[in-house]
């Protein structure tokens, strides 16, 4: 009888454990994933992290929004020997320093990542937007500038403009940093497009960068986050902002905000994942990051943002927003119409300067 009775507690202790999920067969794995927030993050949630998930169904994503401070918040992690982050979502210069400092890992893009439908090797459909071992693309973006149609007398349509305070009175939203904002400034200043690292390779034209940032820097409002200047246009406390194009697009053709898109001497640049040292749950990750990167799903974000896909076999397959039915061709930054004149992000020269020029800025800031 005792053996019996001890053999049915048993039983009934581990039936409880069971419902109670104690004895899982397969533990839950939670996958931190640091991205920009906002539309952002929200297309990247479902073009391939919820189909991820269905299809993994002992994988959760948990999403973090700090990638704006993802250099510094990584290397802390760093220092104190723990790593939380399992993908970090980076610009190509940020990606460049961290792979420098050993913080990232260096990928084996032919077998970590997905070839393209036709065969194609993933390292030659990403071709030159492979600029750092650690660095896998994502998107092509661009920063530009939107302004409050109901706001302005007349139009800006030259970046001068977002200098000149007599033509376009009122605020300016712009990010706090010195990268883009000094390459503009020198635009606006009349220095040539193809000299402008050369220019700012020198004392000199770093404080002629400054000197024209001078002329507005009373009536700027600084944004540290890629949310921050739709909204700022929306609440009418900006006239004009510099932003991410797709975060425009969103205010403007989802919102339906009085906002405009300025295109000219936008920024291009690189965005994409890298992959911590250390990450937790490594295998599950790269699992995501090969789903994440494969042809088909960079071609589904831009249903939802207007950032160009970074796979050369994604672009064919762009075709309309996913719930408003426009052409999203029109609304990329590559669109001939929309890149008349284009600036290249220098990433090496960035790489190789932020750390310096960031502490000029803040001090710059402080004056």
């Amino acid at each position: 009888m005792k053996k019996s009775l001890v053999k049915q507690t048993l039983i009934s202790a581990s039936a409880l454990l069971l419902a109670a999920g104690g004895f899982t067969a397969v533990q839950a794995q939670e996958l931190v994933v640091v991205s920009w927030g906002g539309a952002y993050s929200k297309s990247q949630q479902l073009a391939y992290h919820e189909p991820f998930m269905e299809m993994n169904p002992g994988i959760t994503i948990v999403n973090d929004d700090s990638a704006s401070e993802g250099v510094a918040k990584l290397r802390a992690q760093a220092e104190v020997g723990n790593v939380t982050w399992s993908l970090l979502d980076a610009i190509a210069a940020d990606a460049i320093t961290l792979c420098d400092e050993g913080l990232i890992e260096e990928i084996d893009f032919d077998t970590v990542l997905a070839p393209a439908p036709d065969g194609t090797s993933a390292s030659e459909d990403f071709g030159d937007l492979l600029t750092s071992p650690c660095h896998i693309p994502n998107i092509v973006y661009s920063t530009t500038w939107g302004y409050r149609t109901d706001m302005v007398a007349t139009a800006p349509t030259q970046i001068a403009d977002a200098f000149d305070l007599e033509k376009v009175p009122g605020k300016r939203a712009m990010e706090k940093k010195p990268i883009n904002n000094l390459e503009w400034a020198l635009l606006a200043d009349g220095v040539p497009a193809d000299q402008i690292y050369d220019v700012l390779d020198t004392p000199e034209g770093v404080e002629q960068a400054f000197a024209k940032l001078d002329t507005v820097k009373a009536d700027v409002v600084w944004w540290t986050r890629g949310a921050q200047p739709p909204q700022l246009l929306a609440d009418g406390e900006v006239v004009m902002a510099s932003g991410y194009n797709g975060r425009l697009f969103s205010a403007i053709e989802e919102e339906k905000q009085p906002i405009a898109m300025m295109w000219d001497w936008q920024v291009f640049d690189i965005d994409g994942w890298v992959l911590p040292k250390g990450a937790p749950h490594r295998e599950e990750t790269l699992k995501l990051l090969r789903f994440a990167t494969d042809t088909q799903r960079l071609a589904d974000q831009a249903k939802y943002i207007s950032y160009g896909p970074a796979r050369a076999s994604s672009a064919p397959l762009v075709g309309k927003h996913a719930t408003l039915g426009i052409d999203m061709g029109p609304h990329m930054p590559t669109d001939p119409g929309n890149a008349k004149t284009t600036l290249l992000f220098n990433i090496e020269w960035w790489a190789d300067n932020q750390d310096d020029l960031n502490e000029q800025f803040n001090s710059w800031l402080a004056q």
